[in-house]
Formats: C-alpha cells, sequence, structure tokens
C-alpha cells in the first residue's frame, strides 16, 4: 500500500470521525433546545400561578374580611432567589390554602371571581404537570446519551453536562435518603 492509500485511509477516517461529530452535535443541540423551550414554559406558568395565588389572596381578604393574612408568606416568593422546583412547591402549598379556604367558607364558593382563579389555577397546574413530565423525560434520555460511548467524548469536547431532573435530584449522587427511580 503506498503513500497515496494511507492518505486515503486517513481522510476516510477524518472525514467519518467529522460526520460523528455533527450528528452527535446536532442531537445535542436538539435536546438542548428542547429543554430550554421547556424551561422557558415551565418559568412563564410559574408566574402565571404566583399572580393567580396573588389574585386569590386579594379576592379571599375582599370576601372573608378577616385580618388575617392567609398567604402572606407566599407574596415574596417573586423576589427570592429560589429555584424553580422549590418555587414549584411554595406556590402547591399556597394553592392547598386557598383550596381549603375556599371549600371551608361558603361565601368564597359563591365568588365567580374566586370561581374563575381556581379554573385558571386547574389549567395552569395541567400545564405545569405536562411540562414537567416532558422536561424529566427528554432530561433522562439526554442524560442517557450523554453517557454512552462515543457521545460522551463529543459531548466533553462540547462541555455538555448532564442534567438535573426538575425536582433537582442528582440521579448520581450519594444521597440515598432522596427518590431515586
Amino acid at each position: 500500500m503506498g503513500t497515496l492509500g494511507i492518505i486515503l485511509i486517513v481522510i476516510a477516517l477524518l472525514l467519518s470521525y467529522a460526520i460523528l461529530h455533527v450528528s452527535v452535535y446536532n442531537k445535542l443541540q436538539y435536546f438542548t433546545t428542547k429543554l430550554e423551550h421547556v424551561e422557558g414554559l415551565i418559568d412563564e406558568n410559574l408566574r402565571a400561578k404566583y399572580d393567580l395565588v396573588i389574585r386569590a389572596e386579594d379576592t379571599i381578604a375582599q370576601n372573608l374580611k378577616s385580618k388575617k393574612e392567609y398567604l402572606k408568606e407566599y407574596h415574596d416568593l417573586k423576589d427570592q432567589k429560589i429555584s424553580n422546583f422549590d418555587l414549584y412547591r411554595k406556590l402547591e402549598e399556597a394553592e392547598n390554602i386557598i383550596l381549603n379556604l375556599y371549600n371551608d367558607h361558603e361565601e368564597l364558593n359563591e365568588n365567580e371571581n374566586l370561581k374563575e382563579i381556581m379554573k385558571e389555577l386547574k389549567q395552569t397546574d395541567d400545564v405545569l404537570m405536562a411540562g414537567v413530565t416532558y422536561y424529566n423525560k427528554h432530561t433522562s434520555t439526554l442524560n442517557i446519551y450523554l453517557r454512552k460511548f462515543p457521545t460522551n467524548i463529543i459531548s466533553k469536547f462540547h462541555h455538555a453536562k448532564i442534567r438535573p431532573f426538575f425536582d433537582g435530584k442528582n440521579m448520581l449522587d450519594n444521597d440515598f435518603e432522596d427518590f431515586k427511580l
């Protein structure tokens, strides 16, 4: 085999590597774009849910005519530096308080504004649940992809990292107290 044969083999190997590299890179970008899009949707719906909680707080205060502030601690959530998952949990707590008040007070059951808020909360929760499910499913797929050979080598080259699930739990850590699938 002459010099020309060796050059052709090297060119073929480099071309094969380039095709593999571009293919893996494109798939990484595809997953990243999908996850960033759904993160935006989750963030948008968390803000909408926060606004609904604040609206519900005002409606409840007007209708119950009590000085008790049932949702005062949730009013400052937007200004706190917490993760979307922690915000999600806090807003779930606030929604449970609203639901309990709604069920316990007849005058709240008759309020059309609060009925509309409860309906919008349900719709927002449905979108959030779908977004979280989608996010976790594609995060799992991406993380599996990042661990496989040869994509693990190429992903390191592009500084792609394993992503945490929406709940922030690391499936690879040594903390066995958190729930792992």
